[in-house]
């Protein structure tokens, strides 16, 4: 399993970015796939998460309104559009993936905020005030 994520950046608060995850060595329409982040000093989150498979999706607190997770199954790739950023939201983003089986991308998203799955090695995205 190979996950690399691109598109991080500099943006001023308020702005937009939209992230990819291109994922290669594995059955993409089977796994659960989540970005999650992590801030200087602050513990890993989970935001999004997507089932590949059926195209359901799940959200954290953090992300419900601002981020938007979907899926491209015929580029293998997974992106998280973010909007009206905030110097809060700069960190490390990473995405991370899960064979689904029976969970639900709620539960997947749990189990991926815990560490586990394969993931990428991240890209860092900052926001200026």
């Amino acid at each position: 399993v190979q996950l690399v994520e691109s598109g991080g950046g500099l943006v001023q608060t308020g702005g937009s970015l939209r992230l990819s995850c291109e994922a290669s060595g594995f059955t993409f329409d089977s796994y659960a796939i989540g970005w999650l982040r992590q801030a200087p000093g602050k513990e890993r989150e989970g935001l999004a998460c997507i089932s590949t498979g059926n195209g359901v999706t799940f959200y954290t607190d953090s992300a419900k309104g601002r981020f938007a997770i979907s899926s491209d199954n015929a580029r293998n790739t997974i992106y998280l559009q973010m909007n009206n950023l905030t110097p809060e939201d700069t960190a490390v983003y990473y995405c991370a993936a899960l064979p689904l089986l029976s969970l639900s991308p709620a539960q997947a998203m749990g189990v991926l905020a815990k560490g586990f799955g394969s993931w990428g090695q991240g890209t860092h995205v900052a926001v200026s005030s």
